[in-house]
């Protein structure tokens, strides 16, 4: 028997990437969407956006190579591919909201099986003043992938039938990455397109709140 190893989250993140085409402008969220631009290759040309100011973001830097005046809009520090260039925020949030990104990742605490997203606020200690850059990304991308633990640290789902926590966006995501598995919102509900080597079917449907088709 094959043992179920969780991807880890750079492992979800170059998972992700894979799958981004040439040629897109992409906004990556705080959190581990941040890690997907680490594993784009060179030779592929894809426009990373920050709603900070920033368009052309490349991965972090390595040690000792930081520019201080550099970061995205999580505060993290970032560095900036050939061609890239800065901007005013509000000319930054005029490229979200006229529909110029091809595509956010976000990270989310739930995700409804009709593609709903709560990624601000759990009403539970929170530190968030507001939903901030995130219900206009996912309102003005063309498309919202998520990435995110399939679960709470204490085993709860985080795929649900219906969000329980405020609401980011409503039917807005088309595709889940998680540390056990990819896939697609459809109409139907969530689809698996992928699996971690060893997980099964009834496994991977015991740790979701939701109906699971397969393939």
């Amino acid at each position: 028997m094959i043992e179920t190893k969780p991807w880890s989250r750079d492992a979800m993140a170059a998972r992700l990437a894979h799958d981004v085409p040439e040629g897109w402008y992409v906004n990556l969220g705080i959190g581990i969407p941040t890690m997907v631009a680490d594993h784009v290759p060179v030779e592929r040309e894809v426009i990373f956006h920050s709603e900070n100011g920033v368009l052309g973001m490349g991965p972090a830097p390595p040690p000792g190579a930081v520019d201080p005046w550099l970061i995205n809009a999580g505060k993290k520090h970032v560095t900036l591919r050939a061609g890239g260039s800065y901007c005013h925020h509000a000319d930054s949030f005029g490229m979200i909201r006229g529909g110029h990104l091809d595509l956010c990742v976000l990270g989310a605490f739930e995700v409804a099986e009709n593609g709903d997203i709560a990624n601000w606020a759990t009403s539970e200690n929170d530190t968030a003043p507001a939903v901030g850059g995130a219900m206009d990304l996912a309102a003005g991308a063309k498309r919202l992938w998520v990435i995110m633990e399939h679960t709470t640290k204490d085993g709860r789902p985080k795929l649900v039938e219906r969000c329980g926590y405020p609401l980011t966006a409503l039917a807005a995501v088309t595709r889940i990455y998680t540390n056990f598995a990819v896939l697609d919102v459809t109409a139907g509900g969530f689809a698996v397109i992928e699996m971690v080597p060893g997980m099964t079917r009834e496994a991977l449907q015991e740790r979701t709140a939701a109906r699971l088709a397969f393939a």
